[in-house]
């Protein structure tokens, strides 16, 4: 895979495809889990949209691995990189709850009875799945923002 895009890294342009794909599929998780007008209009997008960010985030982390060996190893950077290490299992889970939720829906229109335990079980895991892969990934993004930015004096662009 290149590294590159027009001399320039290529981590900066996949995480900000990631950064927007893992949030839109938290959010159509969660509103096709809790709101069956939503699910029956949305349908397998939930699903398409968790497999994209899914995978985005190896993308995410061998792009990033590459910028690492061309940047100065510090204490943020190493707090980033063990970080995003934590958001693939959470994307696994919303894919997961996706699947399940879709399959139940996928099901009942079909005739098949869904049980409302199944239903509640399944919103109940995808809220709790939406809300690893949000916290996890607000929490990647402000320490690469760190990482990206400590060397940077901010305080002379204020006074101007």
């Amino acid at each position: 895979m290149p590294n590159e895009l027009l001399g320039l890294p290529l981590h900066p342009l996949i995480v900000h495809a990631t950064v927007v794909m893992v949030p839109l599929a938290a959010l159509t998780v969660v509103l096709s889990a809790a709101w069956p007008r939503f699910r029956s209009w949305a349908g397998p997008l939930p699903v398409g949209i968790s497999a994209a960010a899914l995978i985005l985030i190896p993308l995410s982390t061998s792009t990033g691995e590459t910028l690492e060996r061309h940047v100065e190893r510090s204490a943020l950077l190493e707090k980033h990189t063990q970080l995003a290490d934590g958001l693939l299992p959470w994307t696994i889970a919303l894919l997961v709850t996706s699947v399940v939720g879709y399959g139940i829906h996928w099901r009942h229109g079909r005739g098949h009875a869904a049980r409302r335990a199944a239903v509640i079980t399944v919103a109940v895991l995808s809220v709790l799945a939406a809300s690893g892969t949000g916290v996890q990934i607000a929490r990647i993004g402000h320490s690469g923002a760190r990482a990206a930015w400590a060397d940077t004096d901010m305080s002379s662009s204020r006074q101007s």
